[in-house]
């Protein structure tokens, strides 16, 4: 592949009329213009220039080359705008990955925020499971992603973990349920009851199982969705009890009763998940602050 600087400096020779001009020009010594058009010779295996007394002129092949050296400047000048403009949060895309309840709660506030304040940059939100969305951002694939993971998860190398918030469980009851008597509820209180699960496996229905063994007793599932707005409809009709996070709960069914739950309380953890670097883009970081914003709290960064 030929060397782009040097092809600049047989532009500057043939444009200025001589070595010791382009020299000038470029704060070289004419030696070692010289020498570049030669190694640029050697590369294309043709010549480049021929002398003409004490002053050079191109051959065919130099000003074929010199054309085409002319067009690399001009991309290499609106490459070094658009890098600018990125840096500077003037343009670009935002990619983001998330899970649902998430979406009305934090993310939709924080991306108006980036719109407001970012117009030109194209925002790529898409649903996608935790772990998938964690391995988009490793590869590189996703710029952020909001997940949920156990607190003593060690953040792979090369990706930076920032907690957002604790998402507490509730436990969500027919409207007529005894227990619905009850402001707060012991976990243990729901032990020998039917169960609705409301999370497939993963990080989200791990908090549940973990909270319900450290209470002594392992939940009967007698019907299970992996929507919260099933699994609530799934509890006014009778079938039994569930557990759902509090963001899980913005659209609540009118034949429930939610109630707190304690000894102890499940929780999901909320991260934000970037690359180990990336917060140097404004886009970015403005996200990440609006993020924070939604969720209530500063954070703390992790990795």
């Amino acid at each position: 592949m030929m060397d782009v600087r040097r092809m600049q400096v047989l532009r500057a020779v043939i444009t200025s009329g001589s070595v010791t001009a382009a020299a000038a020009h470029l704060g070289y010594t004419p030696s070692a213009v010289s020498q570049q058009v030669a190694a640029l010779e050697k590369e294309t295996g043709i010549a480049l220039l021929e002398r003409v007394g004490r002053g050079v002129r191109p051959t065919a092949a130099g000003l074929l080359l010199t054309r085409y050296a002319a067009v690399v400047s001009e991309h290499l000048a609106e490459a070094e705008t658009a890098l600018a403009d990125l840096r500077a949060g003037r343009e670009g895309r935002l990619t983001v990955r998330y899970f649902a309840s998430v979406g009305p709660t934090l993310l939709a506030p924080a991306l108006a925020r980036v719109r407001r304040e970012h117009p030109a940059v194209a925002i790529d939100p898409r649903l996608a499971d935790p772990d998938d969305a964690l391995a988009e951002v490793f590869r590189g694939d996703a710029d952020l992603a909001v997940v949920v993971r156990p607190p003593d998860d060690a953040p792979r190398h090369g990706v930076r973990v920032v907690h957002l918030l604790d998402d507490p469980y509730r436990a969500v009851l027919p409207s007529g349920h005894p227990l619905a008597a009850k402001r707060v509820l012991d976990l243990t209180d729901l032990a020998g009851e039917p169960w609705v699960g409301s999370e497939p496996p993963g990080p989200c229905l791990t908090p549940i199982t973990d909270a319900c063994a450290a209470a002594g007793f392992s939940p009967d599932f007698t019907a299970t969705s992996e929507d919260y707005a099933t699994a609530q409809g799934f509890v006014a009709a009778g079938l039994g009890i569930s557990l759902i996070p509090r963001l899980g709960l913005s659209a609540r069914h009118p034949g429930v009763a939610v109630r707190r739950v304690r000894h102890p309380e499940p929780v999901r953890a909320i991260h934000a998940v970037i690359r180990a670097g990336s917060l140097e883009q404004p886009v970015l970081r403005t996200l990440l602050d609006a993020l924070r914003t939604a969720a209530g709290t500063g954070g703390t960064t992790r990795g």
